[in-house]
């Protein structure tokens, strides 16, 4: 076995000696950059060595766990759908040693908008124990399942704390404390728990073969490729509709991946997954990555190759329905009132740079013409574009354009701006005329051209309708390739706090979505 840094060659007589060398490194807090330089091994081969040796992903096998202070300080709810949190939180015995694990501030604004003190709380990925410790700090019960022992072991050294009780309390009427039962189990099988008897789901599963828990333990959902995955992942849906009472929430941190240079939508497909379950959506939150600007080499090559920077993750927080009754049927625009109307939208004259993540936080002056001007000039690279304004009533200037400027063009952008001022638009409709207008203008894009389509989720009767998720699941044939899924929003929406909404009621929708379609004609 041979290593390098600096050219300097280390020999080992057998793997077993470099195995031991890495983890002596480990212990006494060598980055892994370090690591890999040092011995000539990859990130991925220190992971699974550490998983292997200590029986689950951790990323520092030495951490501290005094305790500086119990709470984050100068903390707010969120009230709006974007969450972005500077850092990551380090208060009490949290830190970020467990491989991919949640940020607290995630658990905290769950548990703190969806339930009461000395309510029972459950996540069935129970990980390090992030949501157990928040549930402890907050004053509610909380069942922790995860499938790795070692987990559990990890989990229980973080929930053992001790402090006065008045330095726990955050609400004055509540001053018990409850320890948290921390269990190995699997999220698909919750027979322990009974029908009806949980008041808050709050999970953050394991992403599809991306990052493993434990050393190819039999059940981890980390394992299992995408198609595998979902299917699993209806049995912990289903469970958690059992145990889960009516009227109350569940909240599941998913993201989305890539494969062949195109999005999977991993989010979405998630979501369907628990609606099919019997849930409704009550909010749907996007998690922003914070600081993920590229530059330099990042950024030209973003340019050069055409790809985006998966900066986002999905927060859906589901409800079980208090009756199984059918809905009022939907109520809105006549189908002949949504109409596609050719135009161009207005544009910033220049930009400093284009954006090179999934998240895009853009001005709220001139917001809409930085959008345009983003999309047009990354996916229509200057061969030709149209736009088409789904709308209610012409509320655009438009201009007629050549049936030659029609043709042949790199870009279909897709805008609805009435749904910005119709607070019931008829949704079937929508999505009727949106497969309707890509339909008839599908053969008018270059192959390897780009379909952009601009969209928003509404609320209706107080469930979210997420219109992205139903027009990807509308879009399924083999010549529209998923390039992207863009999360755009105002800067200053990340930071919102409207003080005079009170916690219980919704957050206020402050992100739109960028579906990027490649068109494919002919051989792949």
């Amino acid at each position: 076995m041979k290593g390098s840094m600096n050219n300097q060659k280390i020999n080992f007589k057998t793997e077993e000696e470099l195995k031991e060398t890495i983890l002596q490194e480990k212990e006494k807090g060598t980055p892994d950059i370090e690591i890999g330089q040092k011995y000539g091994v990859t990130f991925r081969y220190i992971e699974k060595l550490i998983t292997q040796s200590r029986g689950l992903n951790i990323s520092s096998l030495n951490i501290s766990k005094k305790i500086k202070t119990f709470y984050p300080k100068d903390f707010k709810e969120k009230q709006s759908t974007v969450w972005s949190f500077k850092q990551r939180g380090n208060w009490a015995t949290h830190s970020g040693e467990y491989r991919g694990n949640w940020s607290p501030f995630i658990p905290r604004n769950v548990i703190l908008k969806y339930s009461n003190p000395g309510e029972l709380i459950l996540d069935y990925f129970c990980g390090a124990g992030t949501t157990a410790v928040e549930c402890k700090l907050l004053n509610r019960k909380c069942i922790a399942i995860d499938i790795n022992d070692k987990a559990i072991e990890l989990a229980k050294e973080n929930v053992n704390f001790n402090t006065e009780s008045r330095q726990l309390t955050f609400e004055k009427n509540h001053t018990q404390i409850y320890e948290p039962e921390l269990l190995v189990g699997d999220a698909r099988d919750l027979s322990s728990l009974k029908d009806n008897s949980v008041d808050l789901i709050c999970a953050h599963p394991p992403y599809s073969n991306i990052i493993h828990y434990t050393d190819s333990k039999e059940g981890d959902l980390s394992f299992f490729d995408i198609d595998e995955f979902l299917k699993e992942m209806e049995k912990v849906a289903k469970e958690s509709f059992r145990v889960l009472k009516p009227g109350r929430q569940c909240a599941i941190l998913i993201g989305d991946t890539r494969r062949k240079k195109h999005i999977i939508p991993l989010g979405f497909k998630l979501i369907n997954i628990y609606l099919e379950a019997g849930f409704k959506l009550r909010e749907l939150v996007i998690k922003r990555q914070h600081n993920c600007k590229t530059t330099g080499f990042w950024y030209t090559n973003s340019i050069k190759y055409n790809f985006l920077l998966l900066a986002h993750e999905y927060l859906p927080i589901f409800e079980k329905p208090k009756s199984s009754a059918l809905s009022v049927e939907e109520r809105g625009l006549d189908y002949g009132l949504i109409f596609p109307t050719l135009g161009r939208p207005p544009q910033k004259r220049k930009l400093d740079g284009l954006e090179t993540t999934t998240v895009w936080v853009l001005p709220e002056k001139d917001f809409e013409k930085h959008l345009n001007k983003n999309v047009i000039d990354r996916y229509s690279d200057g061969n030709g574009y149209s736009t088409i304004f789904l709308n209610s009533q012409s509320k655009f200037e438009t201009k007629e354009i050549s049936k030659k400027e029609q043709k042949n063009k790199k870009l279909l952008f897709i805008k609805s701006p009435f749904l910005n001022y119709n607070s019931k638009p008829n949704i079937k409709l929508y999505l009727q005329k949106m497969n309707e207008t890509i339909n008839q203008e599908l053969a008018t894009i270059i192959s390897n051209g780009f379909i952009a389509i601009q969209t928003q989720d509404i609320r209706v009767n107080g469930y979210i309708e997420p219109l992205a998720k139903k027009i990807i699941d509308l879009f399924t044939q083999d010549d529209l390739w998923l390039k992207e899924i863009i999360m755009v929003t105002k800067e200053g929406e990340n930071g919102l706090n409207l003080n005079n909404q009170n916690s219980k009621d919704h957050l206020k929708i402050a992100h739109q979505y960028l579906l990027i379609y490649k068109v494919i004609k002919g051989d792949k």
